[in-house]
């Protein structure tokens, strides 16, 4: 994987783009910190590529949900069934749920 800064593929996009299909993906950085990534997408894999990164974020913010509630304590099912119950008994009440 090559790093590239926002100044050099501005200033030598051609030469990047060319080096891309045997880098397969290029990192471009911005004042050191990487901004944006580069992929190499074989003829026709568009879309299962598109797919795949998404499925990829998709996952990692799924992870970071469950490292946050690991956190801050995972509830048992007896408090969500009282925290349900809680909520209909407000909006039976003519109240709004919480």
């Amino acid at each position: 994987m090559q790093f590239v800064t926002v100044r050099d593929f501005r200033n030598s996009s051609k030469e990047i783009w060319g080096k891309l299909s045997s880098e397969e993906e290029i990192v471009i950085t911005n004042n050191g910190k990487p901004t944006a990534l580069l992929l190499n997408i074989p003829d026709g894999d568009f879309e299962e590529t598109l797919q795949d990164v998404r499925r990829a974020k998709l996952l990692r913010t799924l992870e970071d949900a469950r490292e946050e509630a690991a956190e801050r304590g995972f509830l048992t099912d007896e408090e969500i069934e009282a925290e349900i119950q809680a909520a209909r008994a407000e909006m039976n009440a003519g109240g709004r749920p919480r």
